[in-house]
C-alpha cells in the first residue's frame, strides 16, 4: 500500500529486497529484534510478508506525517522507534529540520492471531528548510556537537554592559538559568558589569525563552539564534539551560571569549540517558568534588550522575578477615547512626542539597544502594542478616531481618514528604549475587522493585536475571536496568522481558583505576570510531530503539588504599567525559572525525570556574609557566598564583637544608597536598596527599645545598638530586602473606604551589630558584638546569 495517492509521486520508496530480508534477519545493519520467541513458521511468514512492503527512503519537501504502507491481512506495521524523534516522532509526525538529514526509524511488524512481532530499521531522508551556500559560517565545534546548524555571516559579539534577559512569562522558572549563566560569564570573560536585565534586547544581549509550541524538542532541545543577540527558544527548562552551557563552550574557545559566529542552530540529544556512575563506597569523594562534577557534567550535557553509595574491598587484600575488610556507606543515618561511615559521609542535608543544585545544572542524581551483595558495610552492623554461606558480603536473603532492615534504610531516604533522595530515579543494586540462590534473588529483587516504586519512585537496578535465571517473577514495568555484563543479563532477552536498558558495557566503559583489569584510562579512540549506547558488548539494536535509554560509563574503586587520589580519578575520567558525551548526544555523523575532535577538544575545558586537572598553559613553545627567585625578607611562607600544577610538569629548586634540628618542615603547599622535609632516618624529602603518604630514598645532609627537581605524570613522581635521577615513584606493588594477589600502589603528586615555606615553623628561606614547568622534562634538559 502507498503512502498516500498525493505523496506518492513525490516519495521515493525503498522496496525489500530479498538480499535486505537477509540483512533484517541476520541482525546486521538493518537488525531484526524479536520480542517472542519465534517458530519457523512465524520466521517464514514474516520474511514474506516484509518482502512485499514498500517503506519510504526519502520524504518529500512539506512532508508533515509519516504514512506507512499497510501489510498482508493478520498483521500490523507501526512506528515503534527514532533516532531523531525532533524530526520524526514516534507517531510519524514530522517536522521540517534547518538542513537535510536522515532519520533511523524502527518499525514493528506484528501478527495479529498469535502477537508475535519482528522490529527492524529503516532509514528515511528528511528534507532540510535551507540548503548550505558559499560564504556562509561553517558550523562551529562543541560537545557535544550541534544536531542541526544553518550558518549565517559574521560574529555577535558580548560585551561588556551585555545583559541577560528572561521571558517575562518564565521568568520564574528561568531566572537560576540566567543566575548561573551571569555568574559563568563573569568567570570566563573577566567581565564585572554583565548583569539579567529586562526589555527589548540590544546588540550584545542574551535572551531567554520558554515557547511551549517547540514541543518537539522535547526536555532537552532548544533553538539558538545567534545573530547582535543571541535567542534561546526551549520548550523546557533543561533545555534553555543545555544553550546556556553551549553558549559558553562557543565563548571559551575564542581567544578574546567574546566572539560567536553567527547562525541557528537545533539541538538534541540522541539519547536520553547520557551518564557517570561514580563508586564513592570504596574511595570517599568530598562534597566539593561531587558539586564540581554536577557542573563539569552539565558543561557537556552529561545528564546523570549516578552514586554508588555504598560497597566494599576485596577480603584476600584483609587477610582474608570480613571484620577487617574495609567497607563504607556513605549517607548519614538516623535509623541505624552505626552505619554511616567513619571516614568520610554525605549528611542527609548535603546531599539533599547537592541534588537540588544539580536540578538546576540539568543533572539527575541517580542514588545506589546496592543490595543483596556488595553489602558489607550492613552486615558489619548487622552479622545477624550476613550471609553464612556465601560470606558477609552477601546478605542472607532467606533472613526476614534482613527485609527488615533494608526495607528501613531505603525507607530512611525514599520516605516521607520531603525525601532525602529528591529525584524520581533511584537505584537499587541487585548485582554479583550468588548464583545458587537465583530463586530467592528474584524474590528479593522484585520486592524491591515494588518498594521503592510504592515511594513513588521510579527504579534503576544492575543487570542480573540472565545469571540469575528462575520462574520467580520480577517486575519489569517502568524498570531500567544497566546492562553491564551479557552473560549477567543479556540484552535482548532482557528487552523482550520488558526491561528498559542503559548501555554500560563493562568490556568498553569501566575504570577501575590502577587495578590491573578493565581499564585504567579507557581507550577514547575506540569509543569514538566504534561505539554508541544502542551497542551492549556484542549486542547491537538498531537506532532509536525506544528500550535503549542510553549509555554510562563508570568508575570502580575495587583496590581500597591503593594511592589513588580523586586528582588520579579525574585525570582518567575527563578525556572519557568529553568523548563520551559526543557519543551520547550526537552519536556518529558524516562530520565525524577523531583528529579533528581531539585537536579542538584540547580548547573546550571543564567549564568556568573549574580547573581540577590543574592545567597550567603556557603562550609559546617554552615549557616554563612560573619561575620565581622568592628572595623574601625572613618570610615565613610566601603565597604562589598558581595553587598547583597537574600532569605532566616538572618543578625546579634550590633546596637549603637547614642547619637546626627539625622533625618536619613544609616547602610547598596547597588546598589538595603538602611536600616537606621530615626526618625518617635521616633528613628525607617527602608528600602527602589525601591520606597517602611517600616518602623519597635519599637522604639530605644538614646545612648543604641541593638542586631538586621533582617531575610527575599520572604514573608516578620522580627526583632528580643536582642532575641526577635518584629515584622513581612509579611501579610499585604491594604484596600479601595470605594471597598471590598483589596491588598496585600508586605514588602520583599534583604538585602544590599555593604557599611555599612553613608558616608555623620559624624556619624561611630554605626554597630559593623555583621554577616551573608544564611538561615532563628530560634528563638533558635536567641537568642544563
Amino acid at each position: 500500500m502507498k503512502l498516500t495517492t498525493s505523496l506518492n509521486k513525490q516519495i521515493s520508496a525503498v522496496k525489500i529486497t530479498g538480499a535486505l530480508l537477509c540483512a533484517l534477519f541476520m541482525g546486521n545493519s538493518m537488525q531484526a529484534q524479536e520480542e517472542q520467541k519465534l517458530t519457523a513458521a512465524d520466521s517464514t511468514a514474516f520474511k514474506t510478508v516484509i518482502s512485499g512492503l514498500s517503506i519510504p527512503g526519502q520524504l518529500a519537501p512539506g512532508t508533515r506525517q509519516l504514512v506507512l504502507p499497510k501489510p498482508a491481512y493478520g498483521y500490523t506495521l507501526s512506528l515503534y522507534g527514532s533516532s531523531r524523534k525532533p524530526v520524526i516522532d514516534v507517531k510519524g509526525k514530522v517536522y521540517e529540520p534547518l538542513t537535510d538529514c536522515e532519520v533511523e526509524l524502527v518499525l514493528r511488524l506484528r501478527n495479529t492471531e498469535n502477537n508475535r512481532a519482528y522490529e527492524f530499521q529503516q532509514t528515511v531522508k528528511v528534507p532540510g528548510k535551507y540548503h548550505p551556500q558559499t560564504g556562509e559560517n561553517a558550523q562551529p565545534f562543541v560537545i557535544p556537537a550541534l544536531r542541526e546548524w544553518k550558518g549565517g555571516s559574521g560574529h555577535f559579539k558580548l560585551l561588556a554592559n551585555s545583559r541577560i534577559i528572561v521571558d517575562p512569562k518564565a521568568k520564574k522558572l528561568l531566572t537560576p538559568a540566567a543566575e548561573i549563566l551571569l555568574k559563568d560569564l563573569k568567570q570566563l570573560t573577566g567581565y564585572k558589569t554583565l548583569s539579567i536585565g529586562a526589555g527589548k534586547a540590544k546588540a550584545g544581549d542574551i535572551v531567554l525563552h520558554i515557547n511551549a509550541a517547540e514541543q518537539n524538542l522535547g526536555e532537552e532541545g532548544y533553538t539558538l539564534n545567534i545573530d547582535q543577540t543571541l535567542q534561546i527558544n526551549a520548550p523546557y527548562y533543561k533545555g534553555a539551560f543545555w544553550a546556556t552551557r553551549t553558549i559558553l563552550q562557543l565563548l571559551e574557545q575564542d581567544p578574546a571569549h567574546n566572539q560567536i559566529v553567527k547562525g541557528v542552530t537545533h539541538d538534541y540529544p540522541k539519547y536520553e540517558v547520557r551518564g557517570f556512575v561514580l563508586d564513592v563506597g570504596r574511595k570517599f569523594f568530598t562534597l566539593d568534588f561531587l558539586k564540581h562534577y554536577v557542573k563539569m557534567m552539565a558543561y557537556y550535557k552529561m545528564g546523570d550522575f549516578h552514586i554508588h553509595l555504598n560497597d566494599n574491598g576485596f577480603k584476600q587484600f584483609f587477610g582474608d578477615d570480613w571484620s577487617k575488610t574495609y567497607s563504607a556507606f556513605r549517607l548519614e543515618s538516623t535509623t541505624y547512626p552505626a552505619l554511616t561511615s567513619k571516614d568520610g559521609y554525605y549528611t542527609k542535608a548535603d546531599f539533599k542539597e547537592l541534588q537540588q543544585t544539580a536540578q538546576l545544572y540539568g543533572i539527575r542524581i541517580i542514588p545506589e544502594i546496592d543490595v543483596p551483595a556488595h553489602s558489607l558495610a550492613f552486615t558489619k552492623v548487622f552479622p545477624e542478616i550476613g550471609s553464612k554461606a556465601y560470606g558477609m558480603d552477601h546478605l542472607d536473603i532467606s533472613n526476614p531481618k534482613t527485609y527488615e532492615v533494608i526495607d528501613n534504610i531505603f525507607k530512611e531516604y525514599i520516605g516521607g514528604k520531603d525525601p532525602v533522595f529528591v529525584g524520581a530515579e533511584v537505584h537499587i543494586g541487585t548485582d554479583e549475587y550468588a548464583k545458587k540462590e537465583a530463586e530467592s534473588f528474584r524474590a528479593f529483587t522484585d520486592h524491591y522493585i515494588r518498594y521503592v516504586k510504592g515511594f513513588g519512585k521510579r527504579v534503576r537496578l544492575w543487570g542480573a536475571l540472565t545469571h540469575a535465571q528462575g520462574t520467580t517473577p520480577v517486575t519489569a514495568d517502568d524498570v531500567t536496568m544497566n546492562a553491564w555484563y551479557n552473560g549477567y543479563a543479556e540484552p535482548k532477552e532482557m528487552v523482550r522481558l520488558g526491561y528498559d536498558q542503559i548501555s554500560t558495557p563493562d568490556g568498553w566503559l569501566y575504570i577501575v583505576p590502577a587495578a590491573g583489569y578493565y581499564y585504567d584510562f579507557l581507550n577514547v579512540k575506540r569509543l569514538y570510531n566504534s561505539w554508541e549506547p544502542n551497542q551492549i558488548g556484542n549486542v547491537v539494536f538498531p537506532m532509536g530503539h525506544p528500550k535503549i535509554r542510553g549509555g554510562m560509563f563508570a568508575v570502580w574503586n575495587d583496590h581500597v588504599g591503593n594511592g589513588i587520589t580523586m586528582k588520579d580519578v579525574h585525570q582518567r575520567t575527563f578525556p572519557a567525559m568529553q568523548v563520551l558525551a559526543e557519543k551520547m548526544w550526537t552519536g556518529k555523523t558524516n562530520q565525524s572525525n577523531w583528529d579533528n575532535f581531539t585537536q579542538n577538544a584540547t580548547h573546550v575545558g571543564e567549564g568556568p570556574g573549574l580547573n581540577m586537572r590543574a592545567i597550567v598553559p603556557v603562550i609559546g613553545a617554552d615549557s616554563l609557566v612560573y619561575q620565581d627567585r622568592l628572595v623574601r625578607k625572613q618570610a615565613r611562607s610566601i603565597a604562589l598564583p598558581l595553587h598547583e600544577i597537574g600532569y605532566p610538569y616538572s618543578v625546579a629548586f634550590t633546596l637549603q637544608v637547614p642547619t637546626a634540628s627539625v622533625d618536619s618542615v613544609t616547602l610547598f603547599k596547597s588546598d589538595n597536598a603538602n611536600v616537606y622535609l621530615l626526618k625518617q632516618d635521616g633528613l628525607k624529602l617527602g608528600f602527602s596527599r589525601e591520606n597517602y603518604t611517600d616518602v623519597f630514598d635519599f637522604n639530605f645532609e644538614a646545612g648543604k645545598a641541593y638542586k631538586i627537581v621533582i617531575t610527575g605524570n599520572e604514573k608516578g613522581t620522580w627526583i632528580y638530586v643536582d642532575g641526577k635521577l635518584v629515584q622513581k615513584m612509579e611501579g610499585k606493588k604491594i604484596s600479601f602473606t595470605n594471597t598471590k594477589d598483589k596491588m598496585n600502589r600508586i605514588q602520583t603528586l599534583v604538585f602544590p604551589l599555593k604557599q611555599v615555606g612553613d608558616t608555623n615553623k620559624g624556619i624561611y628561606g630554605l626554597i630559593s630558584d623555583l621554577k616551573v614547568y608544564n611538561k615532563r622534562l628530560n634528563e638533558s634538559a635536567i641537568a642544563g638546569l
